[in-house]
């Protein structure tokens, strides 16, 4: 799977949405049985790709996102709505969806 970063990928969001990348689960296989993909639940961690300049307050000044490129955050097993982009799966979603920022 290719690693992509912000510069070369093709996609800005808008407002306060932001791109974030899934990190894959280290797979554990206890007793010999190993879960298929199918059954594994949607990792929770995920790299945060690129963000947009913000959403605009009742008196039209831009609010700027707590989040940045580059952090790790923790967002809902369903949060978002899922992109591929050359082979390489994204998640868009609104930085209200975050649950935190893993530091």
């Amino acid at each position: 799977m290719a690693t992509a970063t912000a510069t070369n990928l093709k996609l800005r969001p808008l407002y306060d949405r932001i791109v974030v990348r899934r990190l894959d689960v280290k797979e554990q296989v206890r007793g010999g049985i190993i879960i298929p993909d199918s059954a594994k639940e949607k990792p929770q961690e995920a790299e945060v790709i690129a963000v947009g300049d913000g959403k605009y307050d009742d008196n039209g000044k831009r609010i700027k996102l707590d989040v940045k490129k580059g952090d790790k955050i923790l967002i809902g097993k369903y949060s978002g709505t899922e992109i591929k982009i050359e082979d390489v799966e994204y998640t868009i979603l609104r930085e209200d969806e975050v649950l935190a920022i893993v530091e």
